[in-house]
């Protein structure tokens, strides 16, 4: 209880000073959302100033900043300056999906990564080892952004498998053709997250499994007479879980960054989309409450994984 209670607090303290560092960040940028409304001759610089003084922009920067701060312990993202719509609202609205995408993703990162680095170190120097070691380094060198583009164009444009963008071509009635019809549409946003995390994951999982194929432990369980089945389940995974979860917990910021440009290029209305629009008009409001959203997401992940390896290990002691 009292390593929980030292996570939150950990929790609370990075949040406050990503939000001190994002705020002013953002804040010192050049041009803003106004900057448009400044040079058009029809608007007045007395609306001009009114419109900052309804949104508070007329303050010093540290009181804007302790504001907003105030509002968001109360969950109050404020208002968007281009919808003129609750942040909270609207980022409420994309959550989801942006979490299914990333959840999933992990998972099959997780469960890949793992089948192909042990299966590979037991099979060193032969050919699945070859195919996933260049399988795991074309996946550490291709570009996501780049991934995706090709894939439209082949399975969407020219062989019009698979839809180009967005999530749904049906409506909602709530039948079973609409959710796999959903999940039709995910397909390609997933594969691309999963293909562009597994490489360097595969990589690692397999240099840990060779490792541990030359300790002595395992060569006493060998003569011992244990089947690879035996090994894998009492020597290799416990060995193995510890580390290869503490690198998804490091991956997270990656993967959720990514999702900005991947529902971008699919179109995909989630959290990586409302920011990326929101970063083109300087809508600040939002920008802000995605960016603690994503923090707070990521610092949650980290801590849920660290919880996790001290079940599985109840010495582990990270401190």
């Amino acid at each position: 209880m009292n390593i929980v209670f030292k996570k939150l607090l950990y929790l609370i303290v990075m949040l406050i000073i990503i939000s001190l560092i994002s705020f002013f960040a953002i804040n010192l940028a050049p041009n803003s959302f106004f900057a448009s409304g400044e040079l058009n001759p029809n608007i007045t610089k007395e609306s001009i100033e009114q419109l900052k003084a309804v949104y508070g922009l007329d303050k010093p920067l540290y009181l804007q900043y302790f504001s907003w701060l105030s509002a968001i312990l109360q969950l109050d993202f404020g208002i968007s300056f281009a919808s003129g719509t609750m942040v909270k609202n609207e980022i409420i609205t994309r959550l989801p999906i942006t979490l299914i995408l990333n959840i999933s993703s992990m998972v099959l990162i997780f469960v890949l990564s793992l089948y192909l680095g042990i299966k590979a170190a037991f099979s060193k120097s032969k050919l699945f080892d070859k195919f996933a070691t260049q399988l795991s380094l074309l996946s550490f060198s291709m570009p996501s952004f780049y991934l995706a583009l090709i894939l439209i164009l082949v399975f969407s444009v020219n062989l019009e498998l698979f839809p180009i963008a967005g999530l749904h071509s049906v409506a909602n009635d709530g039948s079973l053709n609409y959710y796999l019809d959903f999940l039709w549409h995910l397909i390609m946003p997933i594969f691309v997250i999963v293909f562009a995390g597994i490489g360097s994951l595969t990589l690692y999982v397999r240099s840990l499994v060779i490792e541990i194929l030359k300790s002595d432990y395992i060569f006493f369980a060998k003569a011992r007479g244990l089947s690879k089945k035996q090994l894998l389940r009492y020597y290799i995974l416990p060995n193995l879980y510890p580390p290869v979860i503490t690198l998804l917990g490091l991956s997270l910021p990656a993967i959720i960054g990514g999702s900005v440009i991947l529902e971008s290029i699919f179109s995909i209305d989630g959290m990586g989309l409302l920011f990326y629009k929101s970063a083109l008009a300087h809508d600040y409001p939002v920008i802000m409450g995605i960016l603690i959203i994503g923090a707070f997401l990521t610092l949650l992940g980290n801590i849920l994984a660290d919880l996790v390896l001290l079940k599985l290990n109840p010495n582990y002691n990270n401190e």
